[in-house]
């Protein structure tokens, strides 16, 4: 018998409801893996509907599609040969479940429902479908009429076993499962299953890409094994952009590691392992004694089909794959990398002309930008290196030039499917921030406009004069602090209306061949939209807003590595700029500044945010931490960078962010749809689930008890 088995898992750049394009991907990656001499291949969770189907897990023809779509797959000869494990939902017996589907040669082998379902954060599984709640236990599952003539039966297995060949034995578990106390993997390693497949829906946030490969290794490195991990890649339909890197693992050791970040829209991974390997590793005598006395004993579907075969064992060019050291990107290149992909698939399946970024001259519109251009150079890259999707998808929405004319250059490509917008006011916009805006248009490439809204802003305003018989004025000029606001928001949401305007025109003014119209990108960052400090319908309304879960600190480290990275000296001056909303008229004396504004830093902003979604802290343990985080009298380890305050400052601090965070949560029911980047992103739609009408903080009790605890601790400081 044969020890040497190649395996492959893949990455798939699925589409939530596209089920020929997911189906097609499919049988091109069973395709690629057989050509590379695989026997067994993963694939994706729910790979045939896609992951974010969301409430449409929930309709019965998603079901009906699904089987039709598996049909296809197990008709396709080319399909065949090759031990299959595909994701899907399934119905049975009137629940819905989250199911992998092994299957051979056309036949289904077994199905294996989710046991453990993902219920958090992003995740509602719960919400569409019902875990199996019975460990080892099987029952028959009767197949639809479309599937008993190609099965030539008319059950299946239905529930948690595992596939027996006669070289070694394979085991499935899906996504959130790795993840459990006690995973499925375990009990399966001590019952002799060999090779474990992990199929996944598993979405980017900023540096998780360590903590989920740490997970996988430990799951072989304690208990041996081989296991193949399968990750959906791209945009699907909503928020997440799921971020590949498949992997294949042998006793804790990666031996393939996929890409994280990919145009490729369908990645295949393969390794050669070698089975005695697992039995040796396998061979120590408390696993032994563990396993001997183990319970957990699964029913086994056999197969006549082998993994390995004796040939190979004689082929001396094929050998085992070695181990690789794991590959992480830098959060500047996470920042660069995931939202250049994800637009990219959101602007190629959107079918619109391109985008339009309303360019303030400050660094958060400069991110939007500079991500923007980081998408062209992405592209650009994949053009080069010949890839046939993303050449005719350029071909497609790059047209200026005529049919078929490619684009040769980042700046070429940005100069036809990119606009940037500079909308100032001449009392209030400053030369700086006209000049940046005009300076970082000219090194990206992008179509820039630049105008002035005094006219509007002036029409406007006189409404208010002519209707009521008031003349607002600023706070500078002697207005009270709701003319002055007032006056603000004006400015910030004609922005928005000329922004909208100009996307909707742009395309058909500049002769584009088919017109068309261009996606309104935001550029509101986490802290603000935590804080509040944006006007409802402004600029932060837009299609889309790939920087809504980054904050402050990230996206000037990201500005800072694209200066050199993406040779543009030109980011230098936002970086040194002070953060303004340029809303009121300049002085010599008074410049409008944004952390003055907001009363507190965006560093503190990010504490707060961190401490409130993470960590699940209110106002009074919020209070409770900060005081000795913050507190002037602590003691100092070399990389303490948080800032020294009173516990009277500390007090003060977290109550004036909840009662903002608590007056301004309405904004976050209309906030544009962000890329999920941060574990603490306050998205109110999916996310971050909380009221947007509370009652005043200054008066509740939690504030009440912050006071009380501030008296103790300040007479405990008196006595010393």
């Amino acid at each position: 018998m044969g020890h040497l088995v190649t395996v492959a898992t893949c990455s798939l750049n699925q589409w939530a409801l596209d089920w020929e394009g997911n189906t097609q991907r499919i049988i091109e990656s069973i395709q690629k893996a057989k050509a590379a001499g695989a026997r067994l291949r993963v694939g994706p969770e729910l790979e045939i509907c896609g992951y974010g189907c969301l409430d449409h897990l929930m309709e019965q023809d998603l079901y009906l599609h699904s089987l039709e779509m598996l049909r296809r797959i197990l008709l396709d000869e080319s399909c065949h040969g090759i031990l299959l494990d595909i994701g899907m939902p399934i119905q049975h017996r009137n629940q819905r479940f989250n199911c992998r589907v092994i299957c051979l040669n056309s036949k289904i082998l077994m199905i294996r429902p989710k046991m453990w379902l993902a219920n958090d954060g992003n995740y509602r599984e719960m919400r569409f479908f019902t875990p199996w709640m019975h460990p080892r236990e099987v029952e028959d599952y009767h197949l639809p009429r479309m599937l008993q003539s190609i099965q030539g039966a008319t059950h299946v297995p239905f529930g948690d076993a595992v596939i027996s060949t006669p070289d070694t034995c394979m085991g499935a578990e899906t996504c959130e499962e790795l993840f459990t106390p006690a995973a499925p993997h375990i009990p399966m390693s001590l019952d002799g299953v060999e090779v474990i497949t992990n199929s996944s829906g598993s979405h980017f946030e900023l540096q998780k890409l360590e903590t989920r490969l740490q997970l996988i290794m430990e799951a072989t490195r304690k208990c041996g094994g081989v296991y193949l991990y399968a990750n959906q890649q791209g945009c699907d339909g909503d928020r997440l952009y799921y971020d590949g890197s498949a992997m294949i693992i042998v006793n804790g050791n990666i031996v393939a590691q996929g890409s994280q970040f990919s145009l490729n829209d369908v990645e295949v991974l393969t390794a050669t392992v070698d089975l005695e390997e697992v039995r040796a590793y396998r061979s120590a005598i408390s696993r032994g004694l563990q396993a001997a006395s183990s319970n957990a004993k699964y029913q086994r579907i056999q197969t006549t089909f082998e993994l390995s075969s004796e040939e190979d064992d004689f082929d001396i060019e094929k050998r085992p794959s070695p181990p690789i050291k794991p590959r992480y990107h830098t959060v500047e290149e996470e920042v660069a990398l995931s939202a250049g992909c994800y637009l990219w698939d959101y602007l190629r399946r959107s079918g619109v002309a391109g985008y339009l970024v309303p360019l303030s001259g400050g660094i958060d519109s400069c991110a939007t930008a500079t991500i923007v251009y980081s998408m062209c150079r992405i592209v650009m890259e994949a053009v080069k290196e010949g890839n046939p999707q993303v050449i005719e998808d350029v071909k497609r929405i790059a047209k200026y030039k005529g049919e078929g004319v490619l684009p040769k250059t980042p700046q070429e490509l940005c100069n036809q499917i990119f606009s940037t917008i500079y909308m100032g006011m001449k009392a209030q916009s400053s030369r700086e921030t006209r000049q940046r805006a005009k300076d970082l248009a000219e090194a990206i490439g992008s179509y820039h406009v630049n105008l002035d809204i005094d006219d509007v802003y002036n029409a406007q305003k006189a409404l208010i004069t002519s209707t009521l018989n008031f003349e607002p004025k600023f706070k500078v000029h002697g207005g009270t602090h709701q003319e002055n606001i007032t006056l603000q928001c004006l400015q910030a949401r004609i922005r928005m209306v000329t922004a909208y305007e100009f996307g909707q025109i742009l395309p058909t003014a500049r002769n584009r061949p088919g017109g068309g119209s261009l996606l309104i990108l935001g550029s509101a960052n986490v802290g603000e939209s935590l804080r509040g400090y944006l006007t409802k319908y402004d600029c932060s309304s837009a299609d889309i807003n790939p920087i809504g879960s980054i904050d402050k600190a990230d996206l000037k480290r990201f500005i800072a590595w694209a200066e050199k990275n993406f040779n543009l000296p030109c980011l230098h001056d936002f970086l040194t700029a002070t953060p303004t909303a340029e809303l009121e008229p300049l002085t010599e004396s008074y410049v409008q500044s944004d952390e003055a504004d907001m009363g507190m830093t965006y560093a503190e902003l990010t504490i707060f945010g961190r401490l409130r979604k993470e960590n699940k802290l209110g106002p009074f343990g919020m209070f409770q931490r900060l005081v000795h985080d913050w507190s002037a009298d602590r003691v100092k380890g070399p990389e303490d960078d948080a800032p020294e305050y009173t516990p009277d400052q500390v007090a003060e601090k977290v109550k004036r962010f909840f009662h903002f965070y608590a007056i301004n949560r309405h904004k976050m029911t209309t906030l544009t749809p962000a890329l999920h980047c941060n574990p603490y992103s306050p998205d109110d739609n999916r996310f971050d689930l909380r009221p947007f009408l509370y009652p005043p903080f200054w008066k509740s009790w939690s504030f009440k008890k912050i006071d009380w605890e501030l008296e103790k601790i300040t007479k405990r400081m008196a006595k010393k």
